[in-house]
């Protein structure tokens, strides 16, 4: 395919002079970002630019009807000095899913996976180091750019993967951590957006996240919406416990559907264990010997309080990361970073 370069700046930004150590899970700039333009009924070119801004016009479907998904994925440094990045066909599907929910076109998987090898092959020099506990985030971003005020979807969209060097999600890497259990938000509703990378799930989620982080907790811990009786989602991520050599995950129409969760599964059972997706009782956490919080930003994080703010309920499942989430965590690393067999095929190099 056709590469088109726009708006490319001369002078370069130099990454020698970051501390890969000292990265937080935030913005640094690099040198490209890529995009691709819906119209007319049809996907133009790949375009590569260095424009860290996008120019939009202000009725655009994105900034008033929520015409907008995205993606996290991440590019990693290993040690035999290739870059792999870990299943962006996954989250092409999931991207497609969410463009079917909000009436958005979608984009095929095979460009999807073009753009994402692009940026990361542009910006090669801002992935981090093997070992230096940073990776380089990736974040595909689709919007409706048409003008439009009466409510319907409209016909002009811009797809861009921008790319930024991060370090870990929580400050303690992989560490446990305690959530509150929040009963006064809720995330999604029953047969909502909830399944969806929308950013209105988020914009939904931000002010019991501050309640918990003022509180003292890593984030909050949603129950499910209509009853106030069953395990939802971990803030941002997915939830998983684990007993009686058991993976056991929530089953519900609004949670997002996790590609790290769904390797975890995938890799519970390698490892021999039995793997459930079902609906998750709450009392049902007081049986759990481990539980975590799963997704591409944090991989895993241990849980290790969960503190139920409207019954004054605490749920313990020790301070340090257990046993079988430890192996959990180390298996799939081992994967993304090849230094374990990637028998199921989900990794792909994209520098040699």
């Amino acid at each position: 395919m056709e590469i088109t370069k726009t708006k490319i700046q001369r002078n370069k930004r130099i990454m020698k002079d970051l501390d890969w150590g000292s990265l937080t899970f935030g913005y640094t700039p690099t040198n490209y970002n890529v995009r691709c333009y819906y119209h007319n009924g049809k996907w133009g070119e790949i375009e590569v630019s260095s424009d860290e801004y996008v120019h939009i016009h202000m009725a655009s479907t994105c900034l008033h009807y929520g015409q907008e998904a995205f993606e996290g994925l991440k590019a990693y440094r290993c040690p035999d000095g290739k870059v792999r990045v870990f299943r962006p066909e996954e989250n092409a599907a999931r991207l497609q899913s969410t463009c079917q929910g909000i009436v958005m076109p979608e984009l095929p998987t095979d460009r999807f996976v073009e753009m994402v090898e692009k940026v990361v092959r542009l910006n090669q020099d801002f992935v981090p180091p093997y070992e230096s506990g940073a990776t380089l985030y990736l974040r595909p971003l689709l919007i409706g750019t048409s003008a439009q005020v009466g409510v319907h979807e409209g016909k002009d969209y811009l797809f861009l993967i921008f790319a930024t060097p991060v370090g870990p999600y929580f400050k303690g890497g992989f560490s446990s951590n305690a959530y509150a259990i929040t009963r006064e938000f809720d995330r999604a509703a029953p047969f909502g957006t909830g399944k969806y990378k929308v950013g209105g799930n988020y914009a939904a989620s931000l002010r019991a996240h501050k309640i918990a982080k003022e509180k003292g907790y890593a984030s909050e811990f949603y129950l499910d919406a209509k009853e106030k009786k069953y395990v939802d989602e971990c803030g941002a991520a997915n939830f998983f416990g684990i007993k009686n050599n058991t993976y056991v995950t929530p089953k519900s129409s609004s949670i997002l559907p996790s590609i790290t969760n769904k390797s975890l599964m995938q890799i519970a059972e390698d490892l021999g264990m039995k793997v459930e997706r079902r609906p998750i009782p709450e009392e049902e956490l007081a049986t759990f010997e481990e539980a975590g919080a799963c997704g591409t930003a944090a991989v895993i994080s241990p849980i290790s309080r969960l503190d139920d703010l409207g019954t004054g309920k605490s749920y313990n499942f020790g301070e340090k990361p257990g046993p079988i989430s430890t192996k959990l965590y180390e298996t799939l690393r081992g994967i993304q970073y090849g230094t374990i067999e990637d028998k199921h095929g989900w990794t792909r190099v994209v520098v040699e």
